[in-house]
């Protein structure tokens, strides 16, 4: 017991995430390896079953098999939870659990918390975290109850139910994951691309789950007092409505433009061009066949790929605050200014390296994944840096290539999903630990960059 303990708390923040979420992907990978979590009775393989648990865990959608068609309805329970745990975070379930039991949350757990969901501060967390339980459960269900009239006209009552459930909580926690197999295997949403409830009901779930808890916070608090936000809150909901508006353009003045898409009425062109505006960042769903898209298409679907959400929520990515940072910083270097400012405040030179070493590891991962896997696999570039991009940004788009990878690549795949979803940092953070720094300073020298 006593060794229990000393473990424990020779663990920091970074690495019980990171623990939490490698027992929820094993756990999830041995149910699915049952034969009672597929259709035909037989024992999917492991690589296969690790695939589909990391895919889920992360929030990402990307899959091998067919989710309505491989897995029976206990499988898909198994991915459904995974998803959940996965977009609220492993921390943050486990914190609830014990808000609910009445059990008293510690110091320790207070601190592993506010990693997890990005929090300023330790204080009220608990108060945060009953919040967002709370408001989870009542959004997904008010999703499903939105999303049920369209299943249950097409599957009946049972089975429109259990439609309605899957995919609200799937868009709200930005996986990805459908069970339209039956209309055609890895189809997506496509069979409801004329149906304007859907699509919008699917992307205000897509949409609230992205924006981050925090947002939440400040919305449930200060309403339409916007001027009184946090400043995160200010950057996640400009930088939120422009990645929704250039895109839309993009795509319903361009990419729908095009003599492909001539089949489709206005309206179809432009709810397409709203959802795929949206489904990049980071939900994996879509109402058309992306093969289909240019290479300038998906190339913008790419770079929103990347981005992502919103930090502190069911989203993975960079994070639209890390791409606004950089921006940011950018134009005090053109203004001549030293600091980095925002809404009226300075922003600390820790937080613009932080997003400058993000968006290098990231960029380098995608890139590096991307050659590797067009050498390994004989495909276009274009085409595998599509899936890295899907993989690390934990958004789940695919080309249609993901089910005829081969073993390494899909490898590749697992731990680029894994590390879009835990962060960079947070497994740099938990690789070095605070006793490893060096206080001293060297001589300063200078360098021309540029």
């Amino acid at each position: 017991m006593d060794k229990q303990k000393q473990f424990k708390k020779h663990l920091t923040s970074s690495q019980i995430i990171i623990v939490g979420f490698l027992m929820v992907i094993l756990t999830g990978s041995i149910l699915l390896m049952l034969p009672i979590s597929t259709r035909n009775g037989e024992t999917t393989s492991f690589f296969d079953a690790l695939f589909t648990a990391t895919s889920a865990t992360c929030v990402t959608g990307l899959v091998v098999q067919d989710t309505a068609t491989h897995w029976s309805v206990f499988g898909q329970a198994v991915i459904l939870l995974m998803i959940q745990i996965g977009g609220m975070g492993v921390v943050t379930i486990a914190v609830s659990i014990a808000v609910i039991s009445g059990r008293k949350i510690g110091l320790m757990q207070r601190s592993t918390m506010q990693e997890a969901i990005a929090a300023p501060s330790v204080g009220g967390i608990v108060r945060l975290t009953s919040f967002i339980l709370r408001a989870t459960i009542l959004i997904e269900l008010t999703g499903a109850v939105l999303l049920f009239p369209v299943f249950q006209k097409k599957f009946g009552a049972m089975k429109g139910a259990w439609y309605a459930l899957f995919h609200s909580i799937s868009a709200f926690c930005n996986a990805g994951f459908d069970l339209m197999g039956s209309c055609g295997q890895f189809s997506s949403l496509t069979e409801f691309a004329e149906n304007g409830w859907l699509n919008l009901v699917v992307v205000g779930l897509i949409v609230t789950g992205g924006i981050g808890f925090l947002t939440w916070d400040d919305l449930r608090h200060k309403g339409v007092r916007i001027r009184e936000y946090r400043m995160q809150s200010k950057v996640i909901l400009v930088m939120a409505a422009l990645l929704m508006a250039a895109p839309f353009l993009f795509l319903f003045l361009g990419e729908f433009s095009r003599s492909a898409w001539d089949d489709m009425s206005l309206k179809e062109k432009a709810l397409a061009s709203l959802f795929q505006a949206v489904t990049p960042r980071t939900a994996g769903f879509n109402t058309v066949d992306l093969t289909n898209f240019s290479e300038t298409g998906q190339l913008m679907l790419i770079f929103l790929m990347l981005t992502g959400g919103s930090p502190g929520s069911t989203a993975g990515g960079m994070k639209t605050t890390t791409v606004a940072v950089l921006f940011m910083a950018a134009f005090a270097v053109f203004r001549r200014k030293e600091e980095t400012e925002c809404f009226g405040r300075r922003i600390e030179d820790r937080v613009v390296k932080n997003a400058a070493t993000i968006f290098l590891m990231y960029l380098t991962l995608f890139l590096t994944g991307g050659i590797l896997m067009s050498c390994m696999e004989g495909l276009p570039v274009l085409t595998c840096l599509f899936e890295t991009a899907s993989a690390i940004g934990t958004v789940g788009l695919t080309l249609g290539i993901t089910p005829g990878l081969g073993t390494i690549s899909r490898i590749l795949l697992i731990l680029l999903m894994f590390f879009g979803r835990v962060g960079g940092l947070t497994l740099i953070f938990a690789a070095f630990s605070d006793k490893e720094r060096n206080v001293s300073k060297l001589p300063k020298e200078k360098i021309t960059v540029g």
